[in-house]
């Protein structure tokens, strides 16, 4: 079957180490990885990914542009590789950022509300999300008991706001705020990714928040470098899923938001 992985880091190798530990910290956990691009596809093919979503964070508003041109000269390398851009919400070109995101054929903008320091539904980036309708989606970490910045009820205020923006509400929308994310986004048409969720949940809870949200919502990620894929897809494979489950999650939702 072929696989996907919606969420996938990777960092220019000279500091690709430094940068896995320091995410490795904030969330006191240790990577699995260091976090370079070979290394992504060579742990990727050795589980059986095929494809890659890459998914940039950039903490300081300086980093924006560059980070989003290492991403650009990846996916230009790897055929294996699809790329995110970033944008940092003190940024003073956020909107200009984003059409250089646009036309240069980047597939999406992703956030960190928590690492970022900033509430997501922060109106600086009300501009951004409305250019952004019917162009590219939206990719946003979701969910952490220890902050505010990524509460599931921020996402569903840009939900409700910006009704045509396409939005992928990462960790099943809530990490470690797991139920609170289900309440408030079940009912809204959000995609979900399962990254960093499957070590945190048994295979019973996930299956559950599967079938509540529907497999047609939902998409299989790794959060490379923080896991190894090997173990992620065969979590996955644990799920009580249908076949026709199975390939939704784990490449077909991939395929329909890519192709878009």
């Amino acid at each position: 079957m072929k696989i996907i992985d919606f969420h996938a880091h990777i960092y220019p190798p000279k500091i690709a180490e430094k940068a896995s530990l320091s995410t490795g910290d904030f969330y006191d956990i240790k990577p699995a990885h260091s976090g370079t691009g070979e290394e992504l596809l060579s742990a990727g093919k050795n589980a059986g990914i095929s494809e890659f979503v890459l998914l940039p964070v950039a903490t300081k508003p300086e980093q924006v542009h560059h980070i989003n041109q290492f991403i650009l000269d990846e996916v230009k390398l790897h055929r294996e590789f699809h790329g995110f851009g970033t944008l940092h919400p003190d940024g003073e070109n956020m909107l200009a950022e984003t059409d250089f995101i646009i036309k240069s054929n980047l597939q999406g903008i992703k956030l960190h509300p928590d690492t970022q320091r900033f509430n997501m539904d922060d109106r600086r980036l009300f501009e951004v999300f409305d250019y952004m309708q019917g162009k590219i989606p939206l990719l946003v970490h979701c969910g952490d008991k220890r902050y505010d910045y990524s509460h599931p009820r921020r996402l569903k205020n840009i939900i409700d706001n910006f009704p045509h923006l396409q939005v992928i509400a990462a960790h099943l929308g809530g990490w470690s705020l797991f139920e609170e994310g289900f309440a408030i986004l079940k009912d809204t048409d959000c995609f979900l990714d399962i990254s960093s969720t499957m070590m945190f949940l048994s295979p019973e809870q996930v299956t559950k928040y599967i079938h509540g949200y529907g497999a047609e919502r939902i998409l299989f990620g790794t959060d490379f470098p923080l896991w190894n894929p090997i173990d992620e897809v065969g979590r996955f494979h644990q799920l009580n899923l249908t076949t026709r489950e199975f390939e939704r999650i784990a490449y077909q939702n991939a395929v329909d938001i890519l192709n878009e």
